[in-house]
């Protein structure tokens, strides 16, 4: 079992490697018409460097749909918005899916508890790409 700090986050094991993790993620979002603002490659930017870093890619995606209701109740939850999902590889060679649990962002912007389900797709688009 690996220990993870208990910080807002949540970390789901994955099977497949990173790039396989990414595009079943990918999928997953684009199947809900949910649009994928970026993927940051930071293993990419650091190989491009000279710098070596286990695979590391940031997804980064959300739906206005979604979003705006948040931020107009809490503005300052936008720093949190787009949702992003990290998919990355630790010193094992296992693969993770983490991401911010919409409970720990509902306590750190206090929205209202009815907008939680705004933001709860996270879990699901997680576990769906690493089954």
């Amino acid at each position: 079992m690996v220990a993870f700090p208990d910080n807002g986050m949540v970390h789901v094991s994955s099977p497949h490697s990173v790039a396989e993790t990414v595009t079943r993620l990918e999928a997953a979002i684009c199947s809900r018409g949910i649009h994928i603002h970026a993927i940051v490659d930071h293993s990419g930017d650091a190989a491009a460097t000279g710098l070596e870093m286990r695979p590391t890619k940031l997804v980064i995606f959300g739906a206005a749909k979604g979003g705006t209701p948040l931020m107009l109740a809490a503005p300052p939850v936008a720093i949190d918005l787009p949702l992003k999902a990290l998919v990355w590889e630790n010193v094992d060679g296992r693969c993770w899916v983490s991401y911010n649990s919409p409970e720990y962002l509902k306590k750190r912007h206090g929205f209202p508890d009815e907008l939680l389900k705004n933001i709860a797709v996270v879990k699901v688009l997680a576990e769906e790409a690493v089954l």
